[in-house]
């Protein structure tokens, strides 16, 4: 019946008919016959294959293209699905979004384009993968049953979770729940609790809920553990006559003041021809992380480490991090070293890459290596050696920066946190010559390490750290944004030379709309991630570009360890698809990982404006939209917003051309970049949004 119904009115075009015209079509007499074509046809206008017209007329309707993509949802319910190989994503109102949870594989049907507007709208037909299985938040005891409220706002549904499934939660809890049952859009989905993190208004908690939230993994299996604890850091004879011995070099690290995991050291000498020697000496992880070893599996899960704004979530297990892998000073270690000979202009003209075993003689914090490059403490014994080393890495950067390299100087902050959790300071994060040394050597090794495979005339299978071009689109809007403050990028096709992009960030360096338009610049770059095609490092300015100096908290630095090696040993060549697919894992990992870091010190940047209710800040218009204006505080990089519905001097209206709100009466206009005085109103831990109004 199904068939004939689709069939007759397919064949009609768009032509509509009353139910007794198909059916007189269709041979239908016998009233039994009838009420189940009624019902077929009633159905068929529910799944929407069937149009329903005025006057009960039905019409064939044209199925719209199915595509399949990634379902991303808005707080407010809506969503938007990107399609490998689509410029544009798809956008789907909260009505059409079906059984869809945020992150889902699903298929979707395009309709038409609505009057006036450009958007592709689309509604989800079915959900081909459940990409959310588990999610975190709010236990809420409801009786006989609870809700847990996801702390993720993408999450717009409560989670039913009947009382046999409370597994010890109490109301209050922050606790992980499963998703075990959603096929009905109209019920809410239905899981059972897996975890009990802690107390909801525990400081603690709420960081771990929000890092177990977005998958970060923390704790590590019994398994793990184990063969982690087996591991002994006394290095075996037989790895000492085989390695080059570098325990007599004059090596160090710099590293910041908390640190324990130090997986780099360095060295620099002059050498006679007045070329400079420079060592880059890495932690052998993979003399310890064997593949398929459960610590192995472990550590390609994770992909990363994890620094939120309270504790380090590390890849390997502590003993390993923090003990056998890391260059302790006064400790024999096995290291992975990158030695160069560079000339005084920053060219490395010859290299070598040798297991090896070092002696680190020295362990520097930053702010110690920044006190002898500012000229104090010039008796200590390694002085000399910080001072050459800096002088280096200006050549370095200065070569780099001439070669079209992109130095984005966004500032950082440090929470400050009081033994309970709270936060009692946010400091601006100081970026110090002795980050950039560091810095410069660390990309010197990654970029030879990368041309040691790539410049062949046959690479072998490798994994790159890559960075395409902008897209199009976002470089003239780019192009267009900045129009409003008087700057220009000259593009080409859409393409924009990474030298004009310097000249741009240093054009704007001490203005007042210098954050806003180096945000705006970043956020038009495309996404920096793990590739055996290497297609190049535009933000660098790199032909050829790997991860190679941080294996302690990078899975994608381990693989290149075991590459060189195997291929140094003449071992055959590497899997392309697994390393592929393994690349691809590391680069939604660390995504993850920057999320949660970056929620994570939002959460206490909000929580330390809560005690500041009431008070005033200097801040800067860091976003202009019709419901109001973004306000970054000077001082302490928090964001907040000022809702146009507080700004009742004036009705406002939103100039999207030029980025502003303007009063229709008065002509008073709000933005980007303007300096403004603004009053903190309210500050909401649970969404960890801010609202302000304007001082008067």
């Amino acid at each position: 019946m199904k068939r004939a119904i689709l069939g007759f009115l397919r064949r009609n075009g768009q032509k509509a008919y009353r139910p007794k015209e198909i059916a007189r079509h269709l041979g239908v007499k016998e009233q039994e016959a009838y009420a189940l074509f009624q019902e077929t046809l009633t159905h068929l206008a529910e799944q929407r294959l069937v149009a329903r017209r005025k006057g009960n007329r039905y019409a064939y309707r044209p199925q719209p293209k199915k595509l399949v993509g990634t379902l991303s949802v808005h707080p407010r319910g809506f969503g938007f699905v990107t399609v490998e190989g689509e410029a544009d994503d798809y956008y789907v109102p909260a009505n059409r979004m079906g059984t869809a949870l945020d992150g889902d594989r699903v298929r979707i049907g395009l309709a038409a384009h609505r009057r006036g507007d450009q958007r592709h709208e689309a509604e989800v037909l079915e959900v081909l993968e459940r990409r959310r299985t588990r999610t975190v938040g709010t236990f809420l005891k409801k009786g006989h049953f609870a809700l847990v409220r996801p702390d993720d706002t993408r999450i717009v549904h409560d989670i039913y979770v009947p009382r046999e499934a409370f597994h010890g939660a109490r109301n209050g809890d922050k606790v992980v729940v499963s998703i075990d049952l959603f096929d009905d859009p109209h019920a809410r989905p239905e899981g059972r609790v897996l975890q009990v993190i802690g107390r909801a208004d525990d400081p603690a908690v709420r960081v771990l809920a929000l890092a177990l939230s977005m998958d970060v993994k923390a704790e590590f299996p019994e398994q793990v553990l184990a063969e982690a604890d087996a591991l002994r850091a006394e290095i075996p004879r037989a790895e000492r006559s085989r390695r080059l011995d570098l325990r007599h070099k004059r090596i160090f690290t710099i590293d910041p003041v908390d640190a324990k995991d130090f997986d780099d050291a360095i060295h620099i000498e002059k050498l006679d021809n007045g070329h400079y020697e420079v060592g880059v000496h890495i932690a052998d992880v993979s003399h310890y992380v064997r593949p398929g070893t459960a610590l192995d599996e472990e550590a390609l899960a994770r992909s990363t480490s994890v620094y939120l704004v309270d504790r380090v979530i590390p890849m390997l297990p502590e003993k390993l991090s923090n003990v056998v892998c890391s260059l302790r000073p006064h400790e024999d270690k096995l290291t992975f070293s990158c030695i160069m000979e560079v000339t005084p202009r920053g060219k490395v003209v010859r290299y070598q890459i040798r297991e090896t075993i070092i002696h680190s003689k020295q362990r520097f914090t930053y702010e110690e290596a920044q006190a002898i490059i500012e000229g104090k403490n010039q008796r200590h014994p390694f002085a000399a050696d910080v001072r050459r080393a800096n002088k280096l890495a200006r050549t370095l950067t200065r070569k780099r920066m001439a070669s079209g390299s992109i130095d984005f100087d966004l500032p950082e902050v440090r929470v400050v946190l009081d033994e309970q959790g709270h936060p009692v300071e946010i400091i601006r994060k100081e970026r110090m010559d002795a980050n950039r040394l560091i810095e410069e050597f660390m990309l010197l090794a990654n970029r030879t390490v990368a041309e040691h495979i790539g410049m062949r005339k046959n690479p072998k299978p490798f994994v790159y750290r890559v960075h395409d071009q902008p897209d199009e689109e976002k470089m003239r809007q780019l192009a267009d944004y900045i129009r409003a403050f008087g700057y220009r990028l000259d593009l080409k096709d859409g393409r924009v030379d990474p030298k004009q992009l310097n000249d741009l960030l240093q054009a704007v360096k001490g203005t007042p709309q210098e954050p806003v338009i180096e945000e705006a610049a970043l956020r038009a770059m495309s996404k920096a991630r793990y590739d055996t095609n290497n297609i190049g490092h535009f933000g660098l300015g790199f032909k050829h570009y790997t991860h190679f100096t941080s294996p302690i908290r990078r899975y994608p630095d381990l693989m290149v360890h075991r590459l060189l090696k195997a291929y140094a040993t003449g071992q055959k060549n590497a899997d392309v698809d697994d390393l592929q697919a393994r690349c691809e894992h590391a680069s939604e990992r660390e995504r993850a990982a920057v999320q949660a870091e970056r929620e994570s010190v939002k959460l206490k940047q909000v929580e330390f404006i809560a005690n500041h209710v009431g008070e005033t800040f200097d801040g800067v218009v860091s976003g202009v939209t019709s419901f109001g204006i973004f306000v970054e505080l000077t001082d302490l990089l928090v964001e907040g917003m000022v809702h146009v519905r507080d700004l009742d001097d004036d009705f406002y209206e939103y100039d999207e051309r030029n980025y502003r709100l303007v009063g229709l009466s008065s002509g008073r206009t709000f933005r980007l970049g303007d300096a403004v005085r603004v009053t903190v109103a309210a500050a909401n831990l649970e969404t960890r949004e801010i609202d302000f109004v304007l001082a008067e």
